[in-house]
């Protein structure tokens, strides 16, 4: 079963190109829940095989997630912290969700739209706070790609290194995915654990 999955995936990323990574990778970006590991890793594989180049994986995974990212800045530069509240339920914005990213937007500041690239549960909607603070739209697109480059770049590299065993990809590629979603969700967690007990703090 898992084996299936796991060919399927690469099947259908094959079956996408480049500009279904690209498509899926701003998805990713925005605000609509679509794992990236789901994309980039078995494409990294596909490069391993020769049936893709991995320059261009990069290149459309990075440009996907910055087309995502600045739909959501647009979104919430238009919009406005009023009404990005008030109308953000129907396209999967929750209040809790645009709480979290404006903590870590105010603590850490404009750098924040490059690491928060790289944490699970502000990836998505990082983009939001800069909108609302109308970030400068060069510096967060710079910043944006660099951390989507990086996080673009594990993820392939994943892929192509463990494409060296084929049976590794075939049975395994469904528990490296869920592993790595495990890992980053946890990471999340105990982050903003952190920030809220330290929110609490006398």
């Amino acid at each position: 079963m898992i084996e299936s999955v796991s060919l399927w995936l690469v099947e259908t990323i094959g079956s996408f190109g480049y500009i279904g990574i690209f498509v899926l990778m701003a998805i990713e970006s925005s605000i609509f829940p679509l794992p990236s590991e789901v994309v980039i890793i078995p494409a990294g594989y596909l490069a391993y095989k020769g049936e893709m180049s991995y320059f261009l994986i990069v290149v459309c995974g990075t440009l996907g997630s910055l087309a995502g990212a600045c739909f959501n800045y647009y979104l919430a530069f238009k919009l406005g912290r009023i009404l990005l509240l008030k109308y953000g339920k129907y396209i999967f914005i929750k209040p809790h969700h645009l709480e979290k990213v404006e903590v870590f937007f105010n603590r850490h500041g404009e750098i924040s739209t490059f690491s928060g690239r790289l944490v699970l549960g502000v990836r998505h909607f990082i983009s939001l706070p800069a909108g609302l603070a109308r970030m400068n739209l060069a510096k967060f697109s710079f910043y944006t790609l660099l951390g989507s480059f990086i996080w673009v770049n594990i993820l392939a590299l994943l892929g192509f290194f463990i494409g060296e065993n084929e049976e590794l990809i075939q049975k395994y590629l469904m528990y490296i995915i869920v592993g790595l979603i495990v890992l980053t969700v946890t990471g999340g967690i105990i982050y903003f654990w952190r920030e809220k007990k330290q929110k609490w703090q006398p």
